[in-house]
């Protein structure tokens, strides 16, 4: 009998084995990021807007990048029936998987933050840290955008990095055209 590797039915190790297992995990919920994101907000009232196609055209003309989705999650956050800005829920993709994040605007058009819900990648889970997402607070239209000028890229996480840089830029826009204006 033969010693062979070969003739030993152990030697076959299946795909699944070999290839890194994706990574999946829910960091925050929606409640959880907009008390994150609007600590003393009194109410979070549910504004879901649905675009047509006439309003995804205009965005990416002014964003440079698509409104994949035609329906965007967004909430008007106020205090006291104070306006104090908008919540919204947005995906991007990273390298191969959504990026769920949530992004606070003020009234004036400023991000004043944005949380990372749940990230699916294996790698580039560096984008969740605090020092990083900082780098937003403040980014308004009149800011060019660009990785490395506006927000510095990670080793390793450079399409997740553009990609919440981009996604945050079309949100921006949506609060532009849509919700700068009166209710």
């Amino acid at each position: 009998m033969s010693n062979s590797v070969f003739n030993n039915s152990l030697w076959f190790i299946p795909m699944a084995f070999v290839a890194a297992p994706a990574v999946a995990a829910d960091y925050l919920s929606i409640p959880q990021a907009q008390q994150l994101l609007f600590p003393a907000a009194g109410s979070f009232v549910e504004r879901p807007t649905l675009f047509d196609s006439d309003a995804r055209s205009a965005i990416k003309s002014l964003a440079g990048t698509r409104q994949r989705q035609d329906h965007q999650p967004i909430w008007r956050v106020e205090k006291d029936g104070q306006l104090q800005g908008w919540f919204i829920v947005d995906d991007v993709i990273g390298k191969h998987e959504y990026i769920t994040y949530a992004t606070a605007i003020s009234p004036s058009g400023e991000v004043l933050g944005i949380e990372v819900l749940s990230y699916r990648e294996t790698h580039g889970g560096e984008v969740r840290e605090a020092n990083w997402r900082a780098n937003f607070t403040g980014k308004t239209l009149k800011d060019p955008f660009k990785l490395e000028e506006d927000v510095p890229n990670i080793s390793g996480a450079t399409l997740s990095c553009r990609n919440l840089l981009d996604g945050v830029k079309r949100l921006l826009v949506i609060h532009q055209l849509f919700l700068s204006q009166p209710a």
